[in-house]
């Protein structure tokens, strides 16, 4: 993993070469870190899971869902105004630096004051020192943020996901060393605390960068309007994201959230495994080539096509088998879950593709319009949740599935306005995958109906069946192939 430079780390030029090798194998070195982190996450799991109790992980996720929500508003979006922006400076960055450590600073001050309104609103004393102590977690947060902003510009992506799987072998180590010796859920606590103190130590290795004192004229303005509108689309859409959950509550019942949440839980977190890393990856370039469209366009399109390549099959299969799947992760207990499973998969067949949208009018430094398209968004969404509630929970995912389609094509003329990307190239690219996946689909449809059943070796010949049939679609595309090519040439040269 190289260290990046001060000499380095203002050249807007180092950013345009080898775009395409560097984003390939930013990617694949990703994925592998996602994958890493994820065997991980099980493994320290099963093993927590065995020296601490319920009561432990309740306590410290009391304080986590406080701490997740002040989280949104640590980086301001600076970090995407440093990654975004053609060309920058040591003085912008700097002042951005700086308001960082204010907002982090702040948002630290205020969960530390309001530790013992948590305690009381929980009726659990311990919580006051626990919230205390994960508030220091948002001032050692604020000091990486430009710093990790830096190395992503720069398409460091290797080093990120070393310094990401390293964080988290070191935070695991103390977590579990700290429950072995009887800390309870105070290991939890120390462990999230290393974690951040590991990941700010580890990213000031890699990137070895000295911020100045706040200047005025530096040109921080539009970085921060520009952070601010992020800002602003991150808050509604989160609100937007947990109203169904508070309505079904509210409305229907406890149970009736439980079923939903684990549905929807159990439907996005592969999705989200395969978005993520793509879009980190994608965003530096996409914001490198906005001032050439045709290079723009062109690895969008080879964006959206791995996207909707990986994310289609995966809709639709769960559409096809949620009994089997629920069945198999959840227990026949679960059952109620699988018809809003079901809906959820046809809800995200494009709808995760088309959170695309999101990322040309960021990359494209449109970020006002990205604010008002949240704001249109969440009015429709939270609306679609209040007109489903009357039909209970399956109504709920019914009517958000019809919402994101009523406002599929509408939103990519209105976002893609005055971008070089085109509602025609957005939906021609998603095509070919669809079409192959439909097929796919349809086969193991008519399978289901010929040999009912779901059993582990019915449903695992279907899984094969699906398999074989997208693969072969797929590996006729020739842009599969273009892009398999170059991820095996950029493995091969990366370990030369």
């Amino acid at each position: 993993m190289k260290i990046l430079n001060r000499q380095t780390l203002f050249e807007s030029h180092d950013r345009d070469r080898a775009l395409l090798k560097k984003s390939v194998w930013g990617g694949v070195s990703t994925l592998v870190a996602q994958g890493v982190r994820m065997v991980l996450t099980m493994g320290s799991t099963a093993i927590l899971a065995r020296l601490l109790t319920p009561s432990d992980y309740g306590l410290f996720g009391m304080v986590i869902v406080i701490v997740s929500f002040a989280q949104m508003f640590k980086e301001a979006g600076l970090s995407m105004a440093t990654v975004q922006k053609a060309n920058i400076s040591h003085n912008q960055i700097s002042t951005l630096f700086w308001v960082n450590i204010f907002i982090s600073v702040g948002l630290g001050l205020c969960i530390l004051a309001g530790a013992p309104l948590v305690a009381a609103f929980y009726g659990k004393s311990e919580l006051t020192a626990v919230t205390a102590a994960l508030s220091i977690s948002f001032v050692l947060g604020g000091l990486a943020i430009q710093h990790k902003a830096l190395l992503r510009r720069h398409m460091r992506f290797g080093t990120l996901a070393g310094v990401q799987i390293a964080n988290q072998i070191v935070s695991l180590a103390v977590t579990i060393s700290l429950a072995l010796l009887g800390w309870k859920y105070w290991a939890l606590v120390g462990g999230a605390l290393i974690l951040a103190l590991s990941d700010v130590l580890l990213t000031f290795f890699f990137c070895r960068w000295i911020p100045g004192r706040i200047r005025k004229g530096t040109g921080a303005r539009e970085m921060l309007l520009f952070g601010g509108h992020l800002t602003g689309f991150n808050f509604v859409n989160y609100f937007s994201r947990n109203a169904d959950k508070i309505l079904i509550g509210k409305f229907i019942g406890i149970d009736a959230v439980g079923i939903y949440t684990k549905a929807y839980q159990l439907f996005l977190m592969p999705i989200a495994q395969i978005r993520a890393p793509i879009t980190q990856v994608a965003m530096p370039v996409l914001s490198s080539l906005k001032d050439q469209p045709g290079r723009y366009v062109k690895y969008y399109q080879r964006i959206v096509d791995i996207m909707a390549t990986l994310i289609v099959p995966l809709t639709l299969y769960c559409v096809i088998e949620a009994d089997f799947i629920i069945g198999l992760l959840l227990g026949s207990q679960w059952d109620a879950t699988i018809p809003v499973f079901r809906i959820l998969a046809i809800a995200g067949l494009v709808q995760a593709v088309a959170g695309t949208r999101g990322m040309v009018l960021t990359s494209c430094g449109l970020s006002k319009r990205y604010f008002y398209w949240g704001l249109i968004n969440a009015v429709v969404t939270v609306l679609s949740f209040g007109a489903g509630i009357p039909f209970g929970v399956e109504g709920v995912a019914s009517a958000y599935a019809v919402a994101n389609y009523l406002l599929l094509i509408p939103s990519l003329f209105y976002c893609f306005h005055e971008t070089p990307v085109t509602v025609r190239v957005f939906m021609k690219t998603l095509i070919a995958p669809l079409v192959s996946a439909g097929v796919a689909a349809g086969c193991v449809f008519f399978m289901k109906k010929i040999w009912v059943g779901n059993s582990f070796w019915l449903s695992g010949l279907r899984l094969a069946v699906f398999a074989a049939i997208y693969g072969g679609l797929s590996i006729s595309r020739k842009s599969i192939r273009e892009t398999g090519a170059l991820i095996f040439k950029g493995i091969v040269k990366k370990s030369d």
